[in-house]
């Protein structure tokens, strides 16, 4: 038995003993987090304010909302990807477009939180260390989710400020911000159920992604097949919940009150299965692998870590691939003679005509989607070293760049497999096209990469900074997603990689860019590749 379960299984038992050292833990995760939950804070909490803005240029009368808000929630291509409209108000507008979006957000910085200060402190040993000393058994648990709890809070706060200083009622900018923090918090407690259910960081983190990936999938098949957010499917979404909460749109206050009731439940369920485990065991615990012929080679084992991952989010870009597709048509119908919808999808998918400027929009989509893919992918480096797996391997015949190659291919390989399983959806989803389709998200590779590469630069040559990647992609991410909606300055937009892309399908094909971006993410992997030469390995 582990230093660690002698200590849990000691002496006590009264309930306070069990969270003895929650108030240090709790200090050093914020202190821990203290760039990193400021960022997502500020990010996600400010778009709010920032798409309020943008709608107050875009619709500047009563009319020209009321006209939107009608041709959005009649339109289940629409109501698909936003959810119906409830108000046309500036506060409903800013509900509609950021609510289901915006939740989501909440909950990946609260899975990544949670499963941090759990899951990853028991994989890389430290929470070993840790409970041999004066620490209860659920202290660590405790303060992973009180460092949720705040995070959430500080970004229902941002939200309701960031409404409320823009001119729009208390009411329904206090409803949107709970209603946001509210579903961010139940995954914090869905990640903390997946920490103790999975032996690794990486399990906890990809179970409670596709918990979340399949509430927004409900919210969204529920949503398109009614205009008032009444479907089962909608129902059985937290994310739903998020949405019939209808901030500015009569409020449903009692709506927070089964959000708040799943948070307990699932509390409940988390605390009791953290007390029934010892560190670093799991309720479901990883089958043995294959015999040694089939790790024969460093590529081989990467693949064997990393396959799952590969496998779910192929399905995932093939499926949502199918459905961008299959709403492409309606979208259209839907902009027709509203210039300034027109005019987004243009800074977002080209000057061409819209249908080609859609699926543009689309692709580019989804190639930020697959920035996260390869950001996680390349990481699984850093995650193999800092948990000393890396470490043995190492100090047998297989070198260095050997070792980081395998994974870089998986990464970069991997990119290309989902990129290209999602242009077929959106050619199969559309009906048609599917060579230019097809090149349209494949053209989006070079951005990609160039994420994948800078990630890896970081790692290789500064392995505490390794984890800014995931900063780096949310920025892209966010500059891509709203500030075309927010019509901001080409400067701005041009910091991401993307902005640099010729608009496909009907643009011009422009060679240039693509292979400048090509050749810099070749040259951002030889540096990192430089640097893991050159450093030790992280102890």
């Amino acid at each position: 038995m582990t230093t660690a379960a002698v200590a849990v299984r000691s002496p006590a038992r009264s309930g306070s003993d069990h969270l003895t050292g929650t108030r240090a833990l709790s200090r050093l995760a914020l202190r821990r987090d203290r760039i990193m939950i400021p960022v997502w804070v500020l990010v996600v909490g400010g778009s709010f304010a920032s798409v309020t803005g943008s709608f107050a240029k875009l619709y500047d009368t009563a009319a020209k909302r009321a006209d939107v808000a009608h041709s959005m929630s009649t339109n289940g291509s629409m109501r698909a990807l936003y959810g119906p409209v409830f108000s046309d108000s500036l506060g409903g507008l800013t509900a509609w477009r950021m609510v289901g979006f915006g939740a989501a957000l909440a909950a990946v910085m609260s899975l990544v939180i949670v499963v941090r200060h759990t899951r990853e402190e028991e994989e890389t040993g430290r929470q070993e260390l840790i409970s041999s000393a004066m620490v209860g058994r659920r202290a660590p648990l405790t303060a992973a989710l009180l460092t949720a709890l705040i995070a959430n809070a500080a970004l229902a706060l941002m939200i309701t400020t960031g409404l409320a200083k823009s001119g729009e009622p208390g009411a329904g900018s206090l409803a949107l911000g709970l209603a946001t923090a509210g579903v961010g918090m139940l995954f914090a407690c869905t990640a903390a159920i997946a920490a103790q259910l999975t032996e690794s960081a990486r399990l906890a983190k990809g179970l409670t992604s596709a918990v979340i990936g399949a509430a927004f999938v409900l919210k969204s098949a529920g949503d398109a097949s009614t205009d008032d957010g009444s479907s089962v499917l909608t129902w059985l979404s937290p994310i739903g919940w998020a949405e019939n909460v209808r901030a500015f749109g009569g409020e449903r206050w009692w709506v927070l009150l089964i959000l708040a009731g799943a948070i307990g439940v699932q509390a409940v369920l988390a605390y009791r299965l953290a007390g029934r485990r010892d560190v670093g065991m799991s309720f479901l615990p990883t089958r043995p692998g294959p015999a040694q012929g089939a790790l024969g080679t460093a590529g081989s084992l990467a693949w064997r870590l990393q396959r799952g991952s590969v496998y779910g989010w192929s399905a995932g870009f093939l499926a949502a691939g199918v459905v961008f597709g299959g709403i492409t048509g309606g979208a259209a119908d839907l902009v027709g003679d509203n210039e300034q919808a027109r005019e987004i999808f243009e800074r977002m998918g080209g000057h061409s005509g819209l249908t080609d400027a859609f699926l543009a929009a689309m692709a580019g989509m989804l190639g930020l989607v697959a920035a996260l893919f390869i950001v996680a992918s390349v990481l699984r480096l850093h995650g193999e070293e800092t948990s000393q797996r890396a470490e043995p391997l190492l100090a047998g015949a297989v070198g260095r760049l050997r070792w980081a190659a395998g994974h870089l291919v998986v990464a970069f390989a991997g990119s290309a497999l989902i990129m290209a399983l999602g242009g077929v959806g959106l050619a199969v989803g559309y009906g048609h096209d599917l060579g230019p389709i097809l090149g349209a998200a494949l053209v989006q590779l070079p951005a990609v990469w160039v994420m994948g590469g800078l990630t890896f630069l970081l790692y290789g040559a500064f392995p505490k900074a390794a984890v800014a990647g995931w900063g780096v992609a949310g920025l892209v991410l966010a500059l891509g997603w709203i500030g075309p909606a927010l019509d901001l300055p080409r400067s701005v937009l041009d910091l991401s990689p993307f902005g640099h892309l010729p608009k496909l399908p009907g643009g011009e094909m422009a060679w240039p860019p693509v292979l400048l971006l090509t050749a810099i993410a070749a040259a951002l992997v030889a540096g990192g590749l430089a640097g893991l030469r050159r450093r030790d390995l992280t102890t």
